[in-house]
């Protein structure tokens, strides 16, 4: 599931030098920085490895994941002989989607049935496809999976602040309004300082006009370089036919140190870093299609709710030990295994590695991760508020975002992501109920839409730390750990190999498992060849 992280594993000091590279020299430049730093931008690979001639060798996949699914898929083209063992009963892995009838149980918890009604659903797990994730819109067009667009920002959508000051503190703010009015007070002061001579030193008269012009366009600024506000951030009375309402009436900006001091200008970079941008995609009808897309080629391989107990290996094969559904014990031997469990659950397993290769396991940490999906009886965020997708962002900690769905248009009823909550708060909110995760989500929602909490008609809520087979929504890792672990993982172990979002630099993300996979058999094929 992908994240909403601001760094991969990344320091800042080394992501603001590569946004440099990117904002001076163009995208060649940014990938030759990358590369010069030893990091792999996102979804590098657009098409998987050619392999011929797998010669029947037997592998046994574990985990039947986009990085499982897309190991046996590859590798079954190309003459292998593949058996995924899947703890599930069924297959995607993190790639999940909760509609009727849909179950889960969390550690120590309550299971919960989704009850939606049909049609409607939310992905608890990922959910967004950048553009340029090739790797799993590979996929999507190879399985004729149909996507829609996923509208990532909505200026009609609202910030709702409490911590910062002024008079907007504890107050819904159209998103629109604050991005015009943020930068609008801002140009004004520059353009103003540039034309009383504050850069006469740095640049010359062409470029100070060319700098004013730009910041006119930029900041909505008049003949006297003052913002005054912008069509473009709303009416108090909108436009229409004849006298009345005629040309309407534009709602005058807010002074330029309330935006400042309220803190909600920060909400407007969250879809302008390399991970996020203002339009992305989703499949038709739910994120599980990519897993149901896999499945449809490879489930003939996969043996579900088949729980791995033990692996070893040695110079001739892998054995592993597993109990499937039925609680029968059984073995299965392959020349070689290509594991997709998650780090979190692999360290906890019995598993013939080396000193270093198990140490290696345990050194990243998991992002706790929660998500709530909300049925609501109307659409009332389009009805009332002509929202149509986008989000509403909080700065308390307990709630982050609310999602509001980008699919279903003008229908009547609706799911929203009624919060998507990390770290501490997430472990905080996930000790909940459900009824309890609910109410909380309920409360947050009152504060922006009235009449919110009663709109709510079911629910539907996930703690992915709290999940088993996965214990946590995506890999962490440390610039420590980048440096010394992962270049372990990432090459096999004896005759074991491991596959997963968290042995790429896309954590989180769906393309970051398939290519990971891709990596990997790629090497395994090219020692089954070299033998």
């Amino acid at each position: 599931m992908e994240s909403q992280k601001s760094t991969d594993g990344l320091g800042l000091s080394r992501r603001s030098f590569l946004e440099g590279l990117g904002g001076f020299g163009g995208s060649s430049l940014l990938m030759a920085g990358m590369s010069a730093l030893g990091f792999g931008i996102a979804s590098a690979q657009a098409a998987p490895p050619t392999l011929t001639g797998g010669g029947g060798k037997k592998v046994v996949i574990l985990g039947a994941g986009v990085a499982g699914m897309t190991s046996a898929y590859e590798l079954s083209k190309a003459g292998y002989d593949v058996t995924i063992l899947e703890a599930r009963s069924f297959a995607g892995g993190r790639c999940q989607t909760a509609r009727k009838g849909f179950t889960s149980t969390e550690l120590g918890g309550e299971t919960q049935v989704c009850d939606f009604d049909d049609g409607l659903y939310i992905n608890h797990g990922p959910w967004r496809i950048p553009y340029h994730h090739h790797s799993t819109l590979h996929y999507t067009k190879e399985f004729n999976i149909p996507l829609e667009v996923f509208v990532n920002d909505n200026d009609a959508s609202y910030v709702m602040f409490d911590k910062g000051k002024g008079p907007m503190a504890g107050k819904p703010v159209r998103k629109g309004e604050v991005a015009a009015d943020i930068r609008g007070g801002a140009a004004e002061i520059l353009a103003k300082s540039i034309k009383q001579g504050a850069l006469d030193q740095q640049m010359t008269a062409a470029d100070r006009d060319h700098l004013i012009a730009y910041l006119v366009k930029e900041g909505y600024l008049n003949n006297d370089l003052a913002y005054k506000g912008t069509d473009g951030r709303g009416f108090d009375i909108w436009p229409g036919a004849g006298v009345n309402p005629g040309p309407g009436v534009v709602k005058p900006p807010r002074p330029f140190v309330d935006v400042l001091n309220s803190d909600t200008w920060k909400t407007l970079g969250s879809v302008t870093n390399y991970e996020q941008q203002r339009t992305m995609f989703q499949p038709v009808g739910g994120m599980d299609r990519i897993a149901k897309g896999f499945e449809a080629q490879v489930g003939k391989y996969i043996r579900y709710s088949t729980q791995v107990k033990s692996f070893r290996q040695n110079d001739k094969g892998v054995e592993i030990a597993y109990v499937d559904g039925d609680g029968k014990s059984g073995t299965i031997k392959a020349d070689y295994c290509i594991c997709t469990i998650p780090l979190s659950v692999l360290r906890q397993m019995d598993i013939q590695v080396s000193p270093k290769f198990k140490a290696a396991i345990g050194e990243v940490s998991y992002a706790l991760v929660g998500k709530i999906g909300l049925q609501m009886k109307r659409r009332f965020w389009e009805e009332d508020h002509s929202i149509y997708g986008g989000h509403v962002y909080f700065d308390d900690p307990e709630i982050l975002t609310m999602s509001l769905p980008s699919t279903g248009w003008q229908s009547k009823k609706g799911v929203i992501l009624g919060y998507y909550q990390f770290g501490s708060q997430a472990a905080k909110v996930s000790a909940l109920s459900p009824g309890e995760r609910q109410a909380l989500a309920g409360r947050a929602g009152e504060r922006v839409f009235p009449g919110y909490a009663d709109s709510i008609e079911k629910s539907f809520s996930a703690a992915w730390h709290r999940i088993d087979h996965n214990l946590g929504g995506w890999a962490q890792w440390t610039d420590d750990g980048r440096a010394n672990a992962y270049p372990t993982l990432c090459e096999p172990d004896g005759r074991l190999y491991l596959a997963g979002e968290h042995l790429s630099y896309i954590t989180g993300w769906q393309a970051g498992g398939i290519e990971s996979a891709w990596q990997q058999i790629g090497k395994l094929h090219a020692r089954v060849h070299a033998a």
